[in-house]
């Protein structure tokens, strides 16, 4: 008897662990003749457990005064799903938007209308919105860009339009990261732009643009660090930059202060 095919859903219930034991015998003997598949589910993995070491530090934190006060209750539970559906909105939403190609973009945008709100929302911050793209992105295989290097002129001048002002990608070779492309994201404000290199070991390195910064005006040269993920982050004019990899402070300092010489101030 021939075994059911493996579906899509299958392969993620795998990853989450959740597909029956009996199940999971199978998908082991379709990906042992699929070493693409294969690689793709541990880019998956990956990606998982950055999520989870990004955000799982949140459940521990106390809960402020405010939000455990009788009164207004049904207020708060209301804020707080709130919250949270735009959390969800942010990470989960805007991958399956952006599986749509640059030609897609504008209409895509009207379905966050509902979730923009003013600046005070995003008290995390630029640097950790952009350590969640970076989970998101850099982890995929398949399509971890939308324009690739092989397009840059293309992918410039999508960005650039999106932006409303010209932005390059830094040159980063000498520093031993090239650039692979980069992809429009959905911000509070406006577009996001992320550039995506890597090293000969295929170690990630994202550059985040956001248009979201006009309100901040602390524009000192910062770092974070958001789980598993080091950033350098400052604010220059209505940009906001954020580089995010998984590398060390020091050597991420080096590669954030070329890009930060390299930067052209948006005209």
């Amino acid at each position: 008897m021939n075994s059911q095919p493996v579906t899509e859903a299958e392969l993620h219930a795998y990853v989450d662990g959740k597909l029956p034991a009996a199940r999971c015998a199978e998908v082991d003997a379709y990906l042992a003749q699929r070493p693409d598949e294969q690689e793709r589910l541990r880019a998956y993995r990956a990606q998982n457990m950055a999520l989870r070491a990004l955000f799982d530090p949140v459940l521990d934190e106390t809960v402020p005064g405010r939000l455990s006060a009788p009164k207004n209750s049904r207020w708060q539970w209301q804020w707080q799903r709130l919250v949270a559906g735009f959390a969800i909105a942010l990470v989960s939403g805007s991958a399956g938007w952006l599986l749509h190609g640059p030609g897609d973009g504008a209409p895509q945008f009207a379905q966050y209308d509902a979730v923009r709100a003013r600046p005070a929302l995003y008290a995390s911050g630029l640097a950790h919105q952009a350590a969640i793209a970076h989970v998101v992105y850099s982890p995929e295989v398949r399509r971890p860009v939308e324009i690739g290097a092989d397009q840059e002129e293309q992918l410039v001048a999508w960005l650039s339009k999106r932006l409303g002002s010209t932005i390059r990608p830094p040159r980063l070779g000498k520093l031993g990261f090239e650039l692979i492309g980069g992809r429009l994201l959905p911000g509070a404000q406006g577009a996001v732009a992320q550039f995506m290199y890597h090293d000969a070991s295929g170690q990630r390195l994202t550059l985040y643009v956001s248009t979201d910064q006009s309100h901040n005006k602390d524009t000192g040269f910062r770092f974070a660090q958001e789980g598993p993920v080091n950033v350098f982050y400052w604010i220059d004019g209505k940009f906001g930059y954020a580089l995010s990899a998984g590398i060390t402070k020091g050597e991420l300092a080096r590669v954030a202060s070329a890009v930060y010489e390299q930067l052209e101030k948006p005209s």
